[in-house]
């Protein structure tokens, strides 16, 4: 799912789901525990393929249902509201840059909402002098619309 941008509600929300491939294999996770369960026969193949299947699924779509929006002045971004205002200027991180600062460039003090499969990030400083956290790492597909809404309610 591609970022939205409605007048209306948000101007940018962003859902960072899971790739195809990701429930490819939670299919065949649910095999594989059908698989195993197949020796004690029919019943217990059909519970191991649904229950192995059903738990893996939970877990792909939990993983893939963190969300960045920008609304009413504040960054929402997993389970954070920040507020625009303690925020300092946003950095686009190219795929390179990206991979650098969640690993040896990344401070443990920084919140960060950060999916592998996702190539590209904003990074954007803290400026309030009462919060330890440094900077606010997120992993987005589209960076320069989040940038561009994170401008825009900073102008509001």
């Amino acid at each position: 799912m591609q970022p939205s941008a409605t007048a209306s509600s948000s101007p940018y929300d962003e859902r960072l789901t899971a790739p195809r491939s990701w429930w490819l294999i939670a299919a065949l996770i649910g095999l594989s525990g059908g698989l195993i369960a197949l020796p004690l026969g029919t019943l217990p193949l059909l519970g191991g393929l649904i229950v192995a299947g059903a738990l893996a699924a939970i877990g792909v779509s939990s993983y893939g249902s963190a969300r960045i929006r920008v609304v009413a002045g504040s960054l929402v971004a997993g389970d954070a509201r920040i507020p625009v205002s303690a925020l300092g200027e946003p950095e686009v991180l190219d795929a390179e840059e990206a991979r650098a600062w969640r690993t040896y460039k990344a401070d443990p003090r920084a919140f960060m909402v950060l999916r592998g499969y996702v190539p590209t990030a904003v990074r954007i400083e803290v400026t309030d002098p009462a919060d330890p956290t440094p900077y606010v790492y997120l992993s987005t597909r589209d960076p320069q619309a989040l940038v561009a809404a994170l401008e825009k309610a900073r102008q509001a």
